[in-house]
């Protein structure tokens, strides 16, 4: 393999593995702030006893999710030189403020955070949960407005030419507020939060399994119900509008997504295969005419660009950004499915005891990460052979001094160490797990969650 095709697997392993971690921070930290509310309000120890619990797992995420993501930046001096000469003006800056605004204000209260309930009042140290949380969220914020420039740049002008030919700001918040940075934050974030709820419902459906912890479980299993379903739905309704972005922003990558190569009206596939040699796609098409144009524009006929449009080399990965997003969608249906369940066994009071949806639940954990990471994966090749969309190719944003080799030597290494940090992490949350929470047997005062029904 190439320089190229070794930068690009090696940023996409580095990338991959440090996104499993922030989205369980940023919907972790949701839950922080809403579990000790409810220890604020009532002042009840089963409260407290309850969020030290996920504190302690926030704090682990926290911390191997710093540790990769150290790699993953320095990867732009070493792999990506020309990238970063082209748009350190506009780069640097989004991840400078992500560094002021996010990391530190995360970072700096996490001691609070963890250390501090016995030194500071419980309204301090709510405030620090509160701060926290917003870190984890101010840093998406700021990591997706760099990254939705890329797919959709504004607020830039370019300067020089040939080798010194770069992107400079003319305007910040159209830099920050480009056409496809709401969309795209929203989408992820509320894709967290599906993440962090996911995690708590596993570990609280383990625990009623094992018929541990059972007060501390099932408070822990509505409260991560609540914040699943207010996700779930919301995501049917954010991928929605995010795929009308794509569609007028990114033809060439709305084309891919649904393997639609002939300009006109477009349908949709529940699965498939695209041979990309012929433009054909084998699969479950839905019976209904036009029903990717529908769902964009809100008519059967409206005319979609196809893949005929664009340049051969302008085209990117077909099938692997098909299937990625259909990953994607349908891991979304399955995991609000998954929560519809939830909630009607929960209303009729015999969640407890349905062990077949208590294992789905366990296992439902890798069911947000995976779809986390097939969505990624759909957005990031869905742009190539773009490295900034319309502006840099991939191709042409390596550092022309690193070797494959080099490349070579160094992705093996990093991957030996993301396995061991992996692994670490697999074995400290099993342990913390295991040792499960300081308990209080049972809660001194009922507090409602969504209504009467959800807290019986």
């Amino acid at each position: 393999m190439n320089a190229e095709i070794l930068s690009r697997v090696q940023f996409a392993a580095t990338s991959a593995f440090h996104y499993i971690f922030p989205p369980i921070s940023i919907g972790l930290g949701l839950m922080l702030v809403l579990f000790e509310w409810y220890y604020l309000r009532t002042g009840d120890q089963f409260y407290k006893n309850t969020a030290k619990f996920w504190v302690k797992v926030f704090a682990l995420v926290f911390a191997i999710g710093v540790a990769s993501g150290i790699v993953l930046e320095f990867q732009f001096g070493t792999n990506w030189s020309k990238y970063s000469r082209y748009t350190g003006d506009i780069f640097g800056s989004a991840l400078a403020a992500e560094g002021v605004f996010a990391f530190f204000l995360e970072s700096g209260f996490l001691a609070l955070l963890v250390f501090g309930w016995d030194r500071v009042s419980k309204r301090t140290h709510f405030v620090s949960t509160c701060l926290v949380a917003l870190g984890a969220h101010f840093s998406a914020i700021w990591i997706i407005v760099a990254n939705s420039w890329m797919q959709t740049p504004a607020g830039y002008k370019i300067v020089g030419s040939g080798i010194n030919e770069r992107a400079e700001i003319t305007d910040f918040w159209a830099m920050v507020l480009n056409p496809s940075t709401v969309d795209r934050l929203t989408h992820t974030v509320v894709g967290a939060w599906m993440t962090g709820a996911f995690l708590v419902m596993s570990i609280s459906a383990f625990y009623i399994l094992k018929n541990r912890h059972l007060d501390f479980a099932k408070f822990s299993m509505k409260l991560g119900f609540a914040i699943a379903l207010l996700a779930s739905f919301l995501q049917i309704f954010l991928g929605h509008q995010s795929a009308v972005g794509v569609a007028k922003n990114q033809p060439s990558k709305m084309a891919a997504l649904e393997g639609h190569y002939q300009t006109g009206p477009m349908d949709l596939y529940a699965f498939g295969w695209v041979n990309a040699s012929t433009g054909q796609v084998t699969g479950l098409k839905i019976p209904v005419p036009g029903f990717g144009s529908t769902l964009l524009s809100g008519s059967s006929s409206t005319v979609i660009k196809g893949l005929d449009e664009f340049a051969i080399e302008d085209r990117p990965p077909v099938n692997m950004t098909f299937q990625a997003y259909h990953l994607m969608v349908a891991l979304g249906f399955a995991m609000a499915a998954i929560v519809v369940a939830t909630g009607i066994q929960m209303a009729r009071g015999k969640l407890w005891e349905s062990p077949g949806l208590l294992k789905i639940l366990v296992i439902a954990v890798v069911f947000p990460q995976l779809a986390n990471q097939s969505g990624w994966m759909a957005a990031e090749v869905g742009r190539q052979p773009w490295i900034v969309f319309g502006l840099l190719r991939t191709k042409d944003a390596l550092s022309p001094s690193v070797s494959a080799g080099e490349i070579l030597t160094s992705l093996i290494l990093i991957v030996s160490m993301y396995l061991g940090l992996l692994a670490l992490f697999i074995y400290l949350l099993n342990k913390r797990i295991q040792a499960g929470p300081d308990q209080i047997d049972k809660v001194s005062e009922e507090v409602p969650l969504l209504s009467k029904g959800i807290a019986q």
